[in-house]
C-alpha cells in the first residue's frame, strides 16, 4: 500500500503512477524521463509492482565472496563512506556500495533506520538490480548509468515507497563500471542536497581509484581553466616513463576524446607540442608548479605533474638505482634471505648499498648510521626526484627495526579532507549483517616500526597540530574515539620545500618543526654528485636484467655527456632515460649510443641545440651553462662545428646503415619519416 503523499508533488508522482498502472498512460510532466523509463522497462520484464514476495538476502559465503572480488572498491571506499555518513548522522539514513550487479557489500547508517530499512532487505547481501527490486536508486543508476534520485512513490514496487535514494554509478579506472554509491532515507524527511553529495564523493572514489590503479607511474591533472586544477573536475592521466598513454580518469577520458578529434591519442607527443621529456624536467624544477601548453589541434591547457615519483618498494629498478657499482640482477621483490651484513633481506636496499664514492651523499649516510636505534627523528631534504624515499628505505632496513613494517604517507597527495583519517584512523559505524568495523590509521600500521612522512612540509596546519601531540604523547586517537592507543614508531620526514621559511611565512608550525628536525640531512642533486658513472652501470644493468639482456654496454660519448648533463629530473629522470634507451635498442645491438636516448635531452628534436649544465662541487647552486653535447653519426662531440653539419654527419652515417631506407633511418633518428625528408631537403 503506498503511502500517502505529504505535498503537491508527491501527490502529483501519485497521480502519475495510478495512470501508468491503471490506465496504462506514460505520465508526460511530473515523472522525470528517467524514472518513466525505468517503469517501462520493469513493466516490460513482467514485474509486478504489487509483489510483496519477500526477497531474502544472499548467504554469508556469497556475500564474503562478492566483497572479496570487490576488495579493491571496498578498500578505498570504506573511508569515503565514513565521511559522507558523518555527513548525514542522526538524519535517519544510511549509506550503501553496491557491486556492478546491485548486491549490496557494505553499508552504514543510523540504527534507527536500519532496522526499518531491514524490513525491505535494504542491507549487505540483498541485490537490488532493477529486474528484482523494480525502479531504485541502486538498479536504475546501473542501467542509466547516471545519477539518479528515486522519491517515495517513485519506486516501481509499492512495498517501497517509503524510501528516497540518491545512487550514482562507480566508474573504475578501465572506464567500465565498478560499483554504485547510495544514500537512502525516509521519503517524508528528504535532504536537498542529498544527490550532489552523492556526485561529489563518487567523483572522491572514482580519483583514489585511479590514482590507485597507476601507483607507479606519472600522472598528470589538467583542465581548460586554471582554477579547477586540484578540484574533483580536473581531468587525469597515467603516463609511462616514454610518455605512452596508459589511461585516463573519466574527466580525462572526455577531454581527450574531444582534444583527440579524428586522431588517436595514444601519447603526449600526440597531443601537446611540447616534449614530454622537458615537462618532466621543468616539474622537477619546480614541483606542482601550474603550466599552460599549447596543443597539437589548436588551443591551450593547464597542467600539473603529480605523482612524477614511481614508488620505489614496488620498482625493483629503482631499488637498485644507488645500490652496488657492479651491474647485477635485480632481486624479485619477494624474495627473502640473508644479505651481507646480517639481519637484512636480499634485494632490500640499506645505507651501506647506496655509497657509491659521493663525498656528500657519504656524510649523509654516515650520520645517518649514527642514530640508528636511537629514537632520534630523520628529516631528509632535497629536491625533486633525488631518492628522499629511498633514502628513507635504507634507514628502516638498516637498523633495529628492519623487522618491523615501513609505512610511507605522501602528505601532498591526500585530499586535506581525508587526511586525518589516513593518519589516526577511525571508529566504523554499524551496518546490518556486519560486526562495526572502521579503519586502522597510518600511525598505528607503523607501530613497531618506522612511518615515512613525504612532503611533510604540505602537511595542512591543522594536522600538524594533531600530529605533534601524537609525537608527544606517543599515543593516537582514532576519530569518534575516546581511547588513546600507545604507538611506538621510528619518525622520518622529507621535504623539498625549505621549512625555516615556511615557519618564519607561518605556513609550518615551529614547535613540530623542531619535534622532527632530530638530524636532518640534505640529499645532493643528480648534477653534482660525483658517482654518476656507477649509478649509470647500476641502473643500466638493472634494466637489462629485467628485459633479459646482456652483453651490452655504454659507449664512451653517452657516459660522458651523462657525466656533463644537468639531469634537472635527478635519480627519476636518469631512470627513465635508461629505461626508455633499452626499450629503443635492437635485439642485435650491443651498444647503447646517443641515438639510443630520448629526443627531448637534446631539444624539441634530436638534433636541435641541447643545452646542457655541468656537474657543480658541494656548494654549487646555479652551475653554468657549458657547450652542448652534438651528434655525429650516433656520438657525442664536443667540439665547436654547425648545426648543419652535425645534422648532416648523424642522418648520413644512419642512412649508410640502413642501406637508404628512409623509414628504417626515421625509426633509428627517432624522428618522423616527414621530418626526415625536411632535413634532407634542406641540407640538399
Amino acid at each position: 500500500m503506498l503511502l500517502q503523499p505529504k505535498d503537491s508533488r508527491d501527490h502529483a508522482i501519485v497521480i502519475a503512477r495510478q495512470k501508468f498502472f491503471d490506465d496504462g498512460i506514460v505520465p508526460e510532466s511530473a515523472i522525470s524521463p528517467t524514472i518513466v523509463r525505468s517503469w517501462q522497462r520493469c513493466r516490460d520484464s513482467g514485474l509486478d509492482h504489487t509483489d510483496s514476495r519477500p526477497l531474502e538476502p544472499v548467504g554469508r559465503l556469497q556475500l564474503a565472496e562478492s566483497r572479496e572480488r570487490n576488495a579493491v572498491l571496498l578498500a578505498h571506499a570504506g573511508g569515503v563512506m565514513e565521511h559522507v555518513f558523518d555527513q548525514i548522522r542522526a538524519s535517519g539514513s544510511m549509506v550503501l556500495l553496491a557491486d556492478v550487479d546491485g548486491t549490496i557489500i557494505h553499508s552504514l547508517g543510523d540504527p534507527s533506520f536500519v532496522d526499518r530499512a531491514g524490513r525491505v532487505a535494504l542491507q549487505p547481501g540483498a541485490c537490488w538490480s532493477e529486474g528484482l527490486r523494480g525502479t531504485n536508486g541502486i538498479g536504475t543508476a546501473i542501467e542509466e548509468r547516471l545519477a539518479v534520485e528515486v522519491l517515495g512513490s517513485e519506486h516501481y514496487l509499492d512495498r517501497n515507497s517509503f524510501l528516497t535514494c540518491s545512487a550514482a554509478p562507480i566508474i573504475g579506472a578501465d572506464g567500465e563500471l565498478a560499483g554504485v554509491l547510495d544514500i537512502s532515507g525516509d521519503f517524508r524527511n528528504p535532504q536537498r542536497h542529498t544527490l550532489g553529495l552523492v556526485r561529489l564523493s563518487v567523483q572522491l572514489l572514482e580519483k583514489r581509484l585511479f590514482e590507485a590503479r597507476y601507483p607507479n607511474d606519472i600522472l598528470i591533472a589538467f583542465h581548460p581553466r586554471p582554477e579547477y586544477l586540484g578540484s574533483l573536475q580536473e581531468g587525469l592521466i597515467a603516463l609511462g616513463a616514454d610518455g605512452t598513454v596508459l589511461g585516463a580518469n573519466g574527466a580525462g577520458r572526455e577531454w581527450l576524446t574531444r582534444a583527440g578529434r579524428s586522431a588517436t591519442v595514444s601519447s603526449f607527443a600526440s597531443l601537446f607540442k611540447i616534449g614530454f621529456g622537458a615537462i618532466l624536467d621543468r616539474a622537477s624544477m619546480a614541483p606542482n608548479a601550474l603550466l599552460k601548453l599549447d596543443l597539437r589541434q589548436g588551443g591551450e591547457l593547464y597542467l600539473q605533474v603529480r605523482s612524477l615519483r614511481p614508488l620505489m618498494v614496488s620498482n625493483p629498478g629503482m631499488q637498485a638505482m644507488a645500490s652496488v657499482t657492479a651491474p647485477a640482477p635485480v632481486a624479485e621483490p619477494a624474495a627473502r634471505g640473508e644479505a651481507a651484513g646480517g639481519g637484512k633481506r636480499s634485494g632490500e636496499v640499506s645505507l651501506a648499498s647506496l655509497s657509491t664514492g659521493d663525498e656528500r651523499l657519504q656524510r649523509a649516510l654516515d650520520r645517518a648510521m649514527r642514530i640508528e636505534g636511537k629514537g632520534i627523528p630523520l628529516l631528509i631534504q632535497g629536491e625533486s626526484g633525488v631518492g628522499k624515499e629511498l633514502f628513507a628505505r635504507a634507514f628502516h632496513n638498516s637498523g633495529p627495526r628492519a623487522d618491523g613494517p615501513f609505512v610511507a604517507v605522501n602528505c601532498a597527495a591526500i585530499p586535506e579532507n581525508l587526511i586525518e583519517s589516513e593518519l589516526f584512523g577511525y571508529v566504523g559505524g554499524a551496518f546490518t549483517g556486519a560486526r562495526r568495523e572502521g579503519g586502522v590509521g597510518k600511525v598505528q600500521l607503523a607501530h613497531g616500526g618506522t612511518l615515512f612522512l613525504d612532503e611533510i612540509g604540505d602537511m595542512p596546519l591543522a594536522m600538524q597540530t594533531r600530529l605533534l601531540r601524537v609525537l608527544q604523547e606517543r599515543c593516537v586517537t582514532p576519530i569518534g574515539s575516546t581511547k588513546s592507543i600507545p604507538v611506538d614508531i621510528s619518525l622520518v620526514c622529507a621535504t623539498h620545500r625549505a621549512l625555516r621559511e615556511a615557519v618564519a611565512a607561518s605556513e609550518f608550525r615551529e614547535d613540530l618543526y623542531y619535534r622532527i628536525n632530530g638530524l636532518t640531512v640534505t640529499l645532493p642533486p643528480l648534477r653534482e654528485r660525483s658517482d654518476i658513472r656507477p649509478l649509470v652501470e647500476s641502473i643500466f644493468g638493472a634494466e637489462l636484467a629485467e628485459v633479459r639482456r646482456s652483453g651490452v654496454s655504454i659507449s664512451d660519448e653517452v657516459m660522458n655527456f651523462f657525466e656533463r648533463y644537468a639531469w634537472p629530473g635527478n635519480l627519476r629522470q636518469l631512470h627513465n632515460v635508461l629505461r626508455l634507451a633499452v626499450a629503443l635498442m635492437d635485439e642485435d645491438e650491443h651498444e647503447l649510443r646517443a641515438i639510443h636516448l630520448p629526443e627531448d635531452l637534446f631539444g624539441s628534436e634530436p638534433f636541435d641545440d641541447a643545452p646542457t649544465r655541468p656537474r657543480g662541487g658541494a656548494g654549487a647552486a646555479q652551475p653554468a651553462p657549458v657547450e652542448e653535447p652534438e651528434h655525429a653519426g650516433g656520438r657525442l662531440k664536443a667540439e665547436p662545428r654547425s648545426l648543419d653539419e652535425i645534422k648532416l654527419e648523424a642522418i648520413t652515417s644512419v642512412m649508410r646503415e640502413v642501406g637508404g631506407n628512409i623509414s628504417a633511418a626515421a625509426r633509428r633518428l627517432g624522428v618522423s619519416r616527414n621530418t626526415l625528408y625536411r632535413k634532407l631537403g634542406r641540407m640538399h
